[in-house]
């Protein structure tokens, strides 16, 4: 007799995609760094997104709040050099938070071609907010994680990831 309450398995037609196929974890790719790197990078985006939608703000445009926060007083073309990212995407996402009244741009001391940005009190308000939900969002993806390993990947990453012999 079939069991009628029993869970059906995971497999690549059944339109489940959050129930990756089984088979697939047993290829060659999963020992790919940077394929981890991306799945786990891609997995964690999504739900960071996900929590900051209340929000209005994706991954991007809170990091660029983020930084704006900081007070060190970024210019564009540093958040762009920083958050690896095509200048014309950073002036668009600036424009949307300026729109927004939680970014202004003023003339940078250095040199005036370029703009420095920064938070509105609006904006650092609504930073506080969104950190919150991306440290949501953190806990929910390293949940599998105790708080030493957390501790070790965050350095790991950090080494990868500001390696200056590593650039492009």
């Amino acid at each position: 007799m079939k069991d009628e309450t029993a869970r059906p398995t995971a497999s690549a037609h059944s339109g489940d995609p959050a129930a990756p196929d089984i088979r697939l974890r047993a290829t060659d790719l999963v020992n790919e760094i940077e394929f981890l790197a991306a799945r786990a990078r891609s997995l964690g985006s999504a739900r960071a997104n996900e929590m900051l939608a209340t929000l209005d703000l994706k991954v991007r445009s809170y990091s660029i709040l983020a930084l704006a926060c900081s007070g060190k007083g970024p210019s564009q073309r540093e958040l762009a050099e920083f958050l690896s990212l095509d200048p014309s995407q950073i002036v668009a996402l600036v424009d949307g938070l300026e729109t927004r009244r939680l970014l202004k741009r003023a003339p940078d001391p250095r040199d005036r071609r370029s703009k420095i940005i920064s938070a509105t009190p609006e904006g650092q308000r609504l930073y506080v907010r969104a950190s919150a939900a991306v440290q949501q969002a953190d806990d929910i993806s390293l949940r599998a994680l105790s708080a030493e390993d957390r501790k070790q990947l965050r350095t790991l990453l950090g080494r990868i990831a500001f390696d200056e012999d590593n650039e492009l």
